[in-house]
């Protein structure tokens, strides 16, 4: 890497999961609309024929008379060449296939537990998990032996034990996770603002905001607008409109597996005083089996969906028949902005400049004091050149901290199960788990570890 007046030129990105069919393509439009970052972005994945399609597509779109940005796309077949003196390493993956999610999201249907998205917590994230963690240890040893000083970025889930494994096995490693859910809820709060204040649009950049809690399950304790706090006005909005939430225009919840009427987070401000800063699909998951989950319909009157494995294997489909229309030149990526962080966390850390953004990381600096140390939290930290600094966060209520101990305490006997092979401690973490308790006995749960096991082996 050379940093050359404002611009940042030879950088060397390696992507293990290049392969990807999303966040890839959307990293190579944020890359191809900015002039400041230029080098190489080393495409590592299993499937290198995915690799190869993409090598194919980032090139093409370089190429294009409208791009700025300056960036070959190389497919590497090992991990060593595509690390070896790498600046920074982006991990985008999905753990095996469809299949085996529709294991971790149905199979436990059995029991009446359901999951609206089944990556994170519940028993679906346990066991995306137990495939993932020993991925990640490999992944951290190669970059220690490889890239020591690389810049790490993880997109993939579960976000908190993909974060925690990597500082486990390296603890010098320079990792951390991103994750755009708080993004959505900055969103809903500037949609909020307009009408309460009665704005022109406002950008969710604009809404400053506390973050405390760990991946999915984050929450704001402070919003504000150009000076005005937005608790009070995000409060008195759900008081009026509890009961039908909000629909965001073109994005209604009842035509999407993955948007929501925001009543859960409605729901959870009343009971808890803060704002739940995720999609409600993913908060649904932490809280008691009993409450948003309980059955499909309860599940629809509270505006979301359960998202089926079927639709993801259907998504996939029409992704791959979408990449070969980029590939053969039949249909062009729109260089829009795509509102993810990636590039400008990438442009602080290279010295362009300096940026404020929720990030996951280990509670090493007690960014969130009444969390232990080895918990990975999600907080705000400021991003400079080679370094990223925990803002301080504060305390969880006492409340949402006995809402967030039991996930904190099941990453840490997730992490040894999936490491050791210590199917005990996993029959632990899924009997602590709120979906689970009190859904079914623990002769059943044990079975229904056992069958999952089997079924993703």
């Amino acid at each position: 890497m050379r940093i050359t007046g404002k611009k940042a030129e030879d950088l060397q990105i390696a992507y293990i999961g290049g392969g990807s069919r999303g966040w890839a393509w959307t990293f190579m439009t944020d890359l191809a609309m900015d002039d400041t970052l230029s080098g190489t972005i080393r495409l590592y994945d299993i499937d290198q024929a995915a690799a190869k399609a993409n090598e194919c597509i980032g090139n093409h779109l370089t190429a294009r008379a409208d791009s700025v940005g300056d960036w070959k796309y190389v497919v590497k077949n090992t991990l060593e060449e595509a690390l070896t003196g790498a600046d920074f390493v982006i991990i985008s993956i999905l753990p095996k296939t469809f299949d085996e999610m529709a294991v971790d999201v149905h199979m436990p249907e059995r029991l009446g537990i359901y999951q609206s998205v089944g990556d994170t917590a519940g028993p679906g994230g346990m066991m995306r998990a137990m495939r993932t963690l020993p991925l990640f240890a490999d992944f951290a040893r190669a970059i220690r032996q490889y890239c020591p000083q690389a810049w790490v970025i993880n997109y993939t889930n579960p976000m908190s034990l993909c974060v925690k494994t990597l500082y486990h096995v390296f603890p010098e490693i320079k990792a951390f996770g991103c994750c755009h859910e708080v993004f959505g809820t900055q969103k809903v709060l500037a949609l909020v603002a307009q009408q309460a204040l009665g704005c022109e649009a406002i950008d969710r950049r604009e809404i400053e905001v506390n973050v405390l809690g760990i991946n999915h399950f984050t929450w704001l304790d402070y919003a504000s607008y150009q000076g005005i706090d937005l608790m009070p006005i995000w409060k008195q909005y759900v008081e009026q409109h509890y009961e039908e939430g909000l629909d965001e225009k073109d994005h209604n919840w009842a035509n999407s597996s993955f948007n929501c009427a925001h009543r859960v987070k409605m729901d959870l401000t009343r009971r808890y005083g803060w704002l739940a800063a995720a999609g409600d699909r993913h908060l649904a998951e932490f809280m008691p089996g009993d409450e948003y989950l309980k059955d499909p319909q309860t599940v629809k009157s509270w505006k979301f969906s359960l998202t089926s494995v079927d639709w993801r294997k259907q998504d996939l489909k029409e992704r791959l028949a979408r990449s070969a229309r980029l590939v053969s030149g039949e249909e062009e990526i729109p260089l829009e902005p795509t509102g993810e962080e990636g590039i400008l966390l990438i442009k602080a850390l290279c010295g362009l400049g300096r940026v404020v953004s929720n990030v996951n990381l280990p509670n090493d600096a007690g960014q969130i004091s009444n969390l232990p140390q080895t918990a990975v939290v999600e907080t705000n930290a400021l991003f400079e050149r080679d370094q990223i600094r925990p803002i301080y966060a504060g305390a969880l209520t006492p409340e949402i901290h006995e809402l967030i101990r039991p996930h904190v305490e099941n990453h840490e006997r997730v992490l040894q199960a999936a490491l050791e092979g210590d199917t005990e401690l996993l029959v632990q973490a899924f009997l602590n788990d709120p979906l689970v308790k009190g859904r079914a006995g623990e002769t059943e749960v044990r079975a229904l570890v056992t069958d999952m096991l089997k079924a993703t082996m």
